[in-house]
């Protein structure tokens, strides 16, 4: 068994429609599709949930690559916040972003996209710009994402019924 696929029987997911999203250095999405293997045309894996009395139960995956290590560049690479938790009180401390936004493209962009080749972004600075408005920033990047893989999954006929959240980001 695959990590996401024991994550997604493991936080219940047992039913077509169900989704779990576990965050870690990735975060990776997982649609339990039941007996029906779904083709996908928005760039989604599709793959073998797990099996039981010899019946393949079928999900769509969608990965991205960076989440947690987002943080982890914030804290070691910039060494502008302490953990994840100050992270999402510079978050909070701060009404938007003031327009910054964060491409977090450091090993290439993983589903719906495929590009290896592609690189992170931090965009929008201003005079203005304080580390409160990078940290949230980062904090939407894998919101926006997440959003993202819903809406490829979506496109692709998949509707998740149910949504299970897990995992701690840096």
């Amino acid at each position: 068994v695959g990590d996401q696929q024991g994550a997604l029987v493991g936080q219940g997911c047992l039913a077509p429609g169900e989704v779990k999203s576990t965050f870690g250095t990735g975060a990776f999405l997982v649609l339990n599709t039941g007996q029906q293997i779904m083709r996908s045309s928005a760039r989604l894996l599709a793959t073998i949930a797990y099996q039981l009395h010899g019946r393949p139960t079928y999900a769509l995956e969608g990965s991205i690559l960076s989440a947690g290590s987002t943080l982890q560049w914030l804290r070691d690479g910039l060494r502008v916040i302490r953990d994840g938790a100050h992270a999402g009180e510079l978050a909070q401390s701060v009404e938007d972003t003031a327009g910054v936004y964060l491409v977090p493209a450091f090993t290439g962009l993983g589903a719906p996209h495929w590009d290896a080749d592609a690189r992170g972004a931090l965009l929008g600075l201003t005079r203005g710009t304080q580390i409160a408005h990078i940290a949230r920033a980062a904090l939407e990047a894998t919101a926006f994402q997440t959003g993202e893989l819903l809406a490829a999954m979506a496109a692709d006929g998949a509707r998740p019924a149910v949504l299970r959240v897990d995992g701690g980001m840096a």
